[in-house]
């Protein structure tokens, strides 16, 4: 496999419509948001999906949610320990971890099993996702037709049958991310591993609903793919981000369509960087 030698930033966007795409279990599972009503999805979110589409695509990943557990280990210490014992050394450990697990080489893992602790510093890094505008969260009460539990009166509704669902009505969202050379090295992430995290991204949703997002309601819309000509890049990964620049159109009141949106690439800055040796390529989401 090729050796990963050139560092990655990205930009991506997907719109949000009539879904909850990341619920707050401290409010109530509404979906989050900051104190000036931007939505935001947590980056444990935006890797856990990540992964579950790396396991679509049939890699081994360490950190697998229940209902994708794929070699019966309830815990991740139980998927540790099938793999290693007490003779293992931590250099062997760090290494096979990368080998075996793709999310491992990727995100890294702090493996506190065994009465270790070994800290694997992965190359990918992302950002939460924000949403471009505040976005409206609508509360809808809902009941379903049966009890769940016995009811105290004979003629009565048990106390279960009522319940509140919450859902972010329209938002566009921006995550960021890149991938670092010097990590890669490390963890022995490759070249087509990077491949691997940009067609996860590009199909971030597939397979991914559920009541609180119907199939259709997240869709990936653009992933601006940023390639470095070296190691360390042609400059800092805040810079190239900011090369996507997003206003509101100005016929717009408030934005209801991923179209609503400007979305462009500061061309003067980017020729600047391209005549360096910066590549991007602009990659419509599934």
């Amino acid at each position: 496999m090729a050796t990963f030698e050139n560092k990655i930033d990205f930009v991506m966007f997907f719109t949000v419509v009539g879904a909850n795409p990341n619920g707050d279990p401290l409010n109530g599972n509404m979906p989050r948001t900051d104190y000036d009503g931007y939505g935001e999805i947590s980056d444990v979110c935006i890797k856990r999906k990540i992964r579950n589409r790396m396991q679509d695509m049939g890699y081994s990943i360490f950190v697998q949610s229940n209902d994708r557990i794929e070699d019966d280990k309830k815990s991740l210490e139980e998927r540790f320990n099938s793999e290693y014992n007490k003779n293992d050394s931590d250099e062997n450990v760090y290494k096979t971890s990368c080998e075996k697990w793709m999310d491992v080489r990727s995100f890294g893992q702090v493996m506190t099993f065994q009465k270790r602790s070994i800290g694997i510093r992965g190359p990918v890094s992302i950002s939460l996702a924000k949403s471009l505008s505040p976005v409206d969260v609508i509360s809808m009460q809902i009941t379903r037709s049966t009890n769940g539990m016995i009811a105290k009166k004979e003629s009565g509704r048990s106390s279960d049958t009522m319940g509140t669902k919450h859902y972010v009505e329209f938002g566009v969202y921006k995550v960021k991310g890149s991938i670092n050379t010097y990590f890669a090295e490390k963890t022995g992430f490759t070249e087509e591993d990077a491949e691997v995290i940009k067609e996860a991204l590009r199909t971030l949703f597939v397979n991914d609903a559920s009541s609180a997002r119907p199939e259709g309601s997240m869709e990936v819309k653009q992933l601006f793919w940023f390639t470095h000509p070296s190691k360390l890049g042609v400059a800092s990964s805040a810079k190239i981000q900011n090369l996507v620049e997003i206003k509101v159109k100005d016929d717009t009141i408030k934005p209801a369509k991923y179209e609503d949106y400007e979305i462009i690439l500061n061309k003067e800055k980017l020729a600047q960087l391209e005549s360096k040796g910066l590549r991007i390529d602009i990659i419509e989401g599934l």
